[in-house]
């Protein structure tokens, strides 16, 4: 095992068009960090260079205590999962796991073991004489899992393995590669551009965005602290609501009417004028039923529509927005491939809830779960920042030349702990 580093890695293709712009990443030995973000953000890209299938233009990548940028893929010792498994179809699971250690001329008894081990590990016995075509998707998966883990590598690699399978055998999938990573302790690198891949795996999750590093935290802090509006519209399901709104003093104006803001939250947003408030829908309530409804503060709204599913209903509720509003609305929802970001609220209501469409409804918000943004600059102006932040908000507002980026809005990049 080993750790990865990857210092100002930059990829330009041809064009000079920068599809990995000064990404520096530190995955720990034995760490599961996760790439993630909408398409063409750069992710498999920059997981190819770890591997070393595209070349890297500038930068430094280190596996373990080796500068590998000038190394052939297989002088790495890095094993890696593909979308597509990869599988050889007139091979045996056996044949198919044991392929690498036949090509690395490793004595039969000793490949036996190794298949064995891995085909246990991976519940796979039983298929062992059995062809590809003659298995599940989720099978064939585990296949490809076995041969990389035969390897003995440094790291784990996988590129977007569970895209492939319908959703039941996807979160099946997800439970075993967390369980097999924990069991192994070896370092890996899984790219998804499934968010809900990325909370569930990951010990820290990176978010990327036109090949440019938003964020590098812990699932729960890129849920709860994002760094700007790109990484709060991405991050949740359904995504987070954006609202125009403006504060004066501890009050927070919003379409819906005013609501009381915890006074640190407040001082934040004094003197800024029109703002985006972001709100989650699992942050609002119906107040007939919100156990804590003398906690927060409440409003009323003409409910458009209302989808009950049993434990829980989503209430959607039609506002105007502001033209500076909508336009970091609209370009938010070009950069997360069409992810619609209409100008609705979506409120999360208890399944016990009557709240029908045509109401006007009580709405309970849990005020100290906003968070503010710039509308010029997509900047969460809520966050709470140390020196280290501040530090690196003046490195990540210059471009790898030492010119003014391209991205102002992405004001700095926040590590986890």
């Amino acid at each position: 095992m080993a750790k990865i580093q990857m210092k100002n890695i930059v990829k330009k293709y041809g064009d000079g068009f920068p599809a990995v712009n000064d990404v520096s990443i530190d995955v720990a030995d034995g760490e599961f960090v996760i790439l993630v973000g909408p398409s063409g953000c750069g992710k498999s890209t920059l997981l190819r260079m770890i591997v070393g299938l595209e070349d890297i233009s500038s930068g430094d990548m280190m596996i373990g205590e080796r500068r590998v940028n000038d190394l052939a893929p297989k002088e790495r010792n890095l094993a890696m999962v593909f979308q597509n498994y990869a599988l050889y179809p007139h091979l045996t699971v056996y044949e198919n796991i044991a392929f690498p250690l036949r090509l690395a001329k490793v004595p039969d008894k000793e490949i036996d073991e190794k298949v064995r081990h891995a085909s246990k590990t991976l519940e796979l016995d039983e298929h062992l004489d059995r062809k590809p075509g003659n298995l599940s998707g989720g099978q064939r998966q585990r296949v490809a899992m076995g041969r990389a883990i035969v390897r003995e590598a440094d790291a784990f690699l996988f590129d977007e393995p569970l895209s492939n399978l319908d959703a039941k055998l996807r979160g099946q999938m997800r439970t075993e590669i967390s369980r097999l990573q924990k069991r192994l302790g070896i370092t890996t690198v899984y790219v998804t551009h499934d968010q809900t891949e990325a909370m569930t795996l990951g010990d820290r999750v990176a978010v990327l965005k036109r090949g440019i590093l938003q964020q590098l935290a812990t699932p729960r802090e890129l849920y709860t602290q994002p760094n700007n509006l790109f990484v709060a519209g991405f991050i949740g399901s359904p995504p987070m609501n954006f609202l125009p709104a403006t504060v004066e003093g501890n009050t927070i104006s919003l379409p819906f009417g005013k609501v009381n803001l915890p006074p640190d939250k407040a001082a934040k947003a004094q003197g800024k004028g029109l703002l985006i408030a972001g709100i989650r829908p699992e942050h609002f309530e119906d107040a007939s039923v919100a156990a804590n409804a003398d906690e927060g503060s409440t409003f009323s709204a003409k409910v458009d529509v209302v989808e009950w599913l049993g434990n829980e209903a989503y209430a959607y509720i039609p506002f105007e927005a502001p033209p500076e509003v909508q336009e970091q609305l609209t370009q938010l929802e070009k950069d997360l491939d069409g992810e619609s970001m209409r100008t609705q609220l979506v409120v999360s209501l208890d399944g016990a809830s009557m709240v029908a469409a045509g109401d006007d409804a009580r709405i309970w918000v849990d005020a100290s779960k906003i968070h503010l943004f710039d509308p010029a600059t997509g900047e969460n102006l809520t966050l709470e920042r140390t020196v280290q932040d501040n530090e690196q908000a003046d490195d990540t507002t210059r471009a790898p030349g030492g010119g003014p980026s391209e991205e102002p809005e992405i004001t700095r990049v926040r590590e986890g702990n």
